[in-house]
């Protein structure tokens, strides 16, 4: 197929109805992530209450750390409970993650880090009431997988605004 032909068969592709629910998914786990960031930093009483919050000197990470952790890595989790760079990479990334999917940009990254993320957080909580191995964490991390093969930041998005700037062509990893 030539690269004309691809482009074309890609603006059609991104015109379709499974397009817009790709994008819709794409903006709703970005919510979900950029939700946790805000309930933590202002303790918005949902997840987090203000007296916990992470701008009234809480720690986004120490509850669940050293309480919520179990399994064969719970010792490993329970010792960064509460700890600064922990709280700080975990924030940043509930930020930077929410962020670049609802907005479209920096989709690898934002996926990549996404699914660390939530496979972390699954084994954080080995193993699952529910279920022997399943929980919203893998499914979530399935989801960002998917939403990067469809290349959902296109509908709905910045992903080829993004993609076209210089700095971006030059460095195909912040696509």
């Amino acid at each position: 197929m030539t690269a004309t032909a691809t482009t074309t068969v890609r603006a059609a592709a991104a015109t379709t109805p499974a397009a817009y629910v790709w994008a819709g998914l794409r903006i709703a786990l970005g919510w979900v992530f950029l939700w946790a960031f805000l309930d933590k930093t202002f303790g918005l009483g949902f997840a987090t209450e203000v007296e916990a919050a992470w701008i009234e000197g809480g720690s986004p990470t120490e509850g669940f750390l050293a309480f919520g952790t179990k399994g064969p890595f719970a010792d490993f989790y329970q010792g960064m409970a509460g700890a600064t760079f922990a709280d700080w990479l975990f924030m940043i990334g509930l930020l930077g993650i929410g962020l670049a999917l609802i907005l479209g940009v920096g989709m690898r990254i934002a996926v990549v880090a996404g699914a660390l993320l939530l496979v972390l957080m699954w084994t954080a909580a080995l193993w699952p009431e529910n279920n022997p191995f399943m929980d919203d964490h893998l499914v979530y991390a399935g989801l960002l997988i998917g939403l990067a093969l469809a290349r959902a930041e296109d509908t709905l998005g910045l992903g080829k605004t993004w993609g076209n700037l210089p700095f971006v062509k030059k460095n195909p990893w912040l696509k």
